[in-house]
Formats: C-alpha cells, structure tokens, sequence
C-alpha cells in the first residue's frame, strides 16, 4: 500500500508501538508529523528518517496541554491521517494508586486523544476526508491484570469516545477506528521483566509476542483510502491471546 502525498499526523511516535507507525508509513511515501515529549528521541528518529530519504516531522508537545497542542496542529497544513497512539501503562495496585496517579493516566490516555482528535477532525471537516486509527488495547475492553484497572479503564474509555464520535463526523467523509494490541514487544513491556514476557509468551497461541510492524499493518489497514465503508470498528491483533480458556488449551 502506498499513502503518497498523504499528511499523516502520530501521536507518542518517539518509541515503542508509535515509533513504528512513524517508520512504517514514511517507508510507505506518506509526510509525516510525529509528536512527542522525548526531544532526544524524537530528534534522533527525524534525522534517522529524513536522512534516508523520508519526510518526516518531529513535534515536541505535551498533548495533555491544549495551548501548546494548537500551536502545533496550526503548522500543520493537512491531515488526512490521524494516529491517537499515545499512551502510558505504570503498574500500580488499586490499595496503593493515589488519586493524582489515576487521573495522570486518564489525562495521558483518554483526554490526549479527545483533544488530538478535536484538532483534527476541524481540518479533515474542511477536505472532507480523513482517517482517525485510535490505539486502544485488549487490557481493559478484553481482559484484565492486576495493576492496571487504571490502563483498562482508558483504554476502554477510548472505544466509547471512537463509537459516538464516529458518527458525529461520518458525513464529512471521516472514519474513527481502533486496534486493540496484545502483548507487543516494545521498551515499555521490556520493562515489565523476563518473568513478565515469558508468562506471556506462553499464553500466546502463536508461541511469540508481537511486534510493532504488526500493529503498523492493522493501523494502516484502517487507514487506506479504500477502508472508506469501515468505522466504528475495532481490530484485535493479540496472536489468539484471548482464546484459549485456559492454559491447558495451548498444551
């Protein structure tokens, strides 16, 4: 699939999941504006990119402050495709979690997107087009774990904002949707431990985590030009983690 002289905008694209979108629609000729708060990372991506031929764009904004994200989006001049990826996951326990510390997530999570979101779809309304792919997870719509009833709640939180604001945009030529990854291995699940990915793994059917050219494929599945009769929809890519009833199921 080719996004040529698409403007695609991504949202936590320094590392992780959102680092291989910016890598692999660049790869797939589209302009490329990636935000984030890690100026050395993002910076050392940009240069990485841009010096092997791709248009790429690097945004030091925290999204959570609306100000500083409009002085972003206005030096933007198109948006044909939105990537709401940003995200965080700190594991903490419900007895332990502060009230400061649930509301960081849902800020980060949930309210970046109503935001990013908002920005763009004024301009999409203007071109009547546009592609919005929302990174929701399995944690939260799906399943469960310990430490994260704060993650599941927003990324729960973001199916019900896509599913009503789907439809408020629908007319304009505008589709809202959302892969749900499962275990991918990035920084962030690197830092969970051996223990942690080797639990996983043996829960995975496939018999391997994924990574995030495989995330990449659904999000850019959504948003191709010929994905126009889709939205409102979600995408689990989890390798089957979800299936199995039990771990007696995969033996």
């Amino acid at each position: 699939m080719s996004f040529k002289n698409q403007i695609v905008v991504i949202t936590g694209g320094a590392r992780g999941i959102g680092k291989g979108l910016v890598e692999a629609f660049a790869k797939e000729n589209a302009e490329v504006y990636f935000l984030d708060m890690d100026f050395e990372k993002g910076n050392k991506l940009e240069s990485e990119l841009n010096d092997k031929g791709y248009r790429v764009h690097f945004k030091l904004v925290d999204i959570t402050k609306e100000l500083n994200l409009i002085e972003v989006m206005d030096k933007i001049p198109r948006i044909d495709i939105l990537c709401s990826n940003c995200g965080i996951f700190p594991q903490k326990k419900i007895i332990e979690m502060n009230l400061e510390e649930w509301e960081n997530v849902q800020k980060v999570n949930v309210t970046s997107t109503f935001l990013i979101t908002k920005y763009a779809i004024q301009k999409m309304m203007r071109t009547k087009y546009g592609r919005i792919i929302l990174t929701s997870s399995i944690t939260g719509p799906v399943t469960g774990y310990p430490g994260w009833s704060h993650y599941g709640a927003s990324k729960s939180a973001l199916l019900g904002f896509m599913r009503s604001a789907c439809l408020e945009v629908a007319k304009y030529g505008i589709t809202i949707n959302a892969v749900m990854p499962g275990n991918i291995l990035t920084e962030g699940l690197i830092q969970q431990g051996n223990d942690y990915i080797n639990t996983m793994k043996k829960s995975v059917p496939v018999g391997f985590l994924g990574d995030v050219s495989d995330i990449a494929n659904g999000v850019m599945f959504f948003a191709k030009k010929e994905s126009r009769y889709i939205t409102g929809q979600t995408l689990i890519i989890d390798g089957g983690q979800i299936l199995p009833e039990s771990l007696e199921a995969l033996a």
